[in-house]
């Protein structure tokens, strides 16, 4: 399997193609809490049967997932159910936010590895090619973060109207706390966004990143954040358990 990979092109560095990197296998996605549903054990969590429960196939680290919106209707019960996956996508990425810790971002889990290094101004600068590698580097948490910021910012600018960032505008803000709060950020320019659009907002001709096709609309947008923060945050997710199970070496005396 493979996952979408987006590179820049022309003067404003705008995302215009998707490409490929290895995909990681995705844990299960856990949703937010609502204590009117009900739970379901660990067994079935795992998806490994004995479910007793309709529901339990979307449950996961004992977070129930909420009955969805119905999408067959007009645009604006469309928004619900885009707002219902991203707030889904999101909790995922709560998980996960919540347990990494600063060593976890740029641990490499192979020899060939695209990461963020250390320029001389201090800066961190992300790996990079204008033509994909073979074979294609893995990607750390840390790529990954510094990713997910220039493509959902750019993401951002689009639905706010705003002159869409560069990719060497996007610096990534550092292992830890900072990168953090940084996508904590990104998600509250994202729901803000969300918040303003209209019906006829979202049945307008997607500015991102389809360049104005005709063929996709803004809800197309919407609906391609959610896929690619998911792919994304289930490749972070998995890096981040990958660490904690592989034997780590003994710092020197």
């Amino acid at each position: 399997m493979t996952c979408a990979f987006l590179r820049a092109g022309g003067p404003s560095e705008q995302l215009l193609e998707i490409r490929t990197f290895p995909h990681h296998p995705q844990p299960v996605t856990p949703a937010r809490h609502d204590p009117r549903s009900v739970r379901t054990s660990s067994v079935a969590r795992a998806g490994l049967g004995e479910n007793r429960y309709p529901r339990a196939a979307g449950l996961c680290q004992g977070r129930p997932v909420e009955t969805p919106p119905d999408a067959s209707g007009p645009p604006s019960q469309q928004l619900g159910l885009l707002r219902w996956q991203f707030d889904l996508t999101w909790s995922l990425f709560e998980y996960h936010l919540e347990r990494i810790g600063p060593d976890d971002f740029l641990w490499e889990p192979a020899a060939l590895c695209w990461t963020v290094r250390r320029a001389e101004d201090g800066t961190w600068v992300p790996d990079w090619a204008d033509s994909e590698p073979d074979p294609v580097p893995v990607p750390t948490a840390a790529w990954l973060t510094w990713h997910i910021g220039w493509w959902w910012g750019v993401a951002a600018d689009h639905a706010h109207g705003r002159e869409p960032r560069g990719r060497n505008d996007v610096v990534w803000p550092g292992a830890g706390e900072p990168t953090v709060a940084w996508l904590r950020a990104l998600r509250g320019d994202w729901l803000a966004a969300l918040d303003g659009l209209t019906a006829a907002d979202l049945e307008a001709t997607a500015p991102f990143p389809w360049q104005d096709d005709p063929a996709h609309t803004v809800a197309h947008m919407v609906a391609w954040v959610n896929a690619e923060l998911m792919k994304n945050v289930a490749e972070i997710g998995q890096l981040r358990l990958q660490r904690a199970a592989t034997p780590q070496p003994t710092p020197s005396p």
